[in-house]
């Protein structure tokens, strides 16, 4: 195979996305065994998914982003924050009896920023650097800021190995995040012109394995699907779109041009659910699992309709601005005349 045919495996598994990942969820569930095998070497692979999408970060992008840190402490807030005190609020009203499913929700929203963000971001226009940073910094500061999150929130409501969870997380997060940035330093951006389309189509392979493995933790919950469940799964929906709409108000009551916009929209729709997995499935039950595989679901074929949305109002945003050009040179027109 031939790196131009491998770049476009990886392409296509992206652009399938929305289809091929409901497929390993259901592959997990009915084949809890066979997939659950790849159970332990998760969090070595989530490791080496952190650090190629860390290859595409450098420290001058970092510094530039915190420069002007208002935007990233806005996203920062909403999704480490807001949503977290939003659905665990919300959960308990819904699902107050069940503390594994409050639990999930949770965990669920006190996940770092997805990065996959940075792909939508980059299709639809948005402001790169504020993606590339937003990831980086919610990713280093997640070991610290998920137990944080749930022990706050949950308190005594369940067992929390904070120090184990810590350790996990470093592992899988903070150290492959540091590495990747700093290998694309040293070696003067051939991590990210080079190595990273290396192993981009490799580990969107890796993903899938991961997606598939994590699924057979609800395996037993998914076939004795309660009506409480299928109240979660429309839960995780409609709080997850919430997401993508926090962030395009945040923009707009900030006044930030469309780049912008479209970057504070997705990054706070999208959430790194492979890690609240992987934590899920290492300190949890296995109903703590089912809410946050649902986002698994939602997040791609969400993400695809916010674009639309945001491409829309980016349309019209244009359409105005002409118009106004337009109106302005036909009054200079009139003046003159005049």
């Amino acid at each position: 195979m031939t790196m131009e045919q491998w770049t476009k495996f990886g392409k296509a598994i992206a652009g399938r996305m929305p289809v091929i990942v409901p497929l390993c969820v259901l592959l997990g569930v009915f084949f809890p065994r066979f997939f659950g095998a790849a159970g332990p070497f998760v969090p070595a692979i989530f490791a080496f998914m952190t650090f190629q999408g860390s290859l595409n970060n450098t420290l001058g992008q970092l510094i530039e982003t915190f420069r002007h840190p208002v935007d990233l402490l806005v996203i920062i807030v909403i999704t480490l924050v807001l949503m977290p005190l939003g659905a665990f609020a919300l959960a308990q009203i819904f699902f107050a009896d069940n503390t594994n499913l409050v639990t999930g929700i949770v965990l669920e929203y006190s996940v770092p920023v997805g990065i996959v963000s940075f792909m939508w971001v980059g299709i639809f226009g948005g402001n790169g650097s504020l993606a590339l940073a937003t990831i980086l910094v919610s990713t280093l500061i997640s070991p610290f800021s998920i137990p944080l999150t749930l022990s706050l929130l949950l308190g005594e409501a369940v067992a929390i190995d904070a120090v184990g969870m810590m350790s996990s997380m470093i592992f899988m997060i903070a150290l492959p995040a540091l590495a990747g940035m700093v290998l694309n330093e040293l070696t003067h951006g051939w991590g990210r012109e080079r190595l990273s389309p290396l192993i981009t189509p490799a580990c969107r392979v890796l993903m899938l394995v991961i997606i598939t493995a994590n699924s057979t933790a609800m395996s037993e919950h998914v076939l004795h699907l309660t009506w409480e469940r299928v109240g979660v799964a429309v839960f995780i929906l409609l709080f997850a779109t919430t997401g993508f709409i926090w962030g395009m108000l945040a923009a707009r009551i900030l006044n930030r041009p469309f780049a912008t916009f479209v970057t504070m929209s997705f990054d706070c729709g999208l959430r790194n659910i492979s890690s609240g997995a992987v934590i899920a499935t290492q300190y949890f039950p296995g109903e703590v699992v089912f809410p946050v595989m649902c986002g698994t679901l939602f997040q791609q074929v969400l993400a695809s309709f916010a674009g639309r949305a945001m491409q829309w109002l980016g349309d019209e945003e244009t359409r105005r601005q002409d118009r106004e050009v337009s109106g302005g040179l036909a009054i200079l027109k009139r003046r003159r005349k005049g």
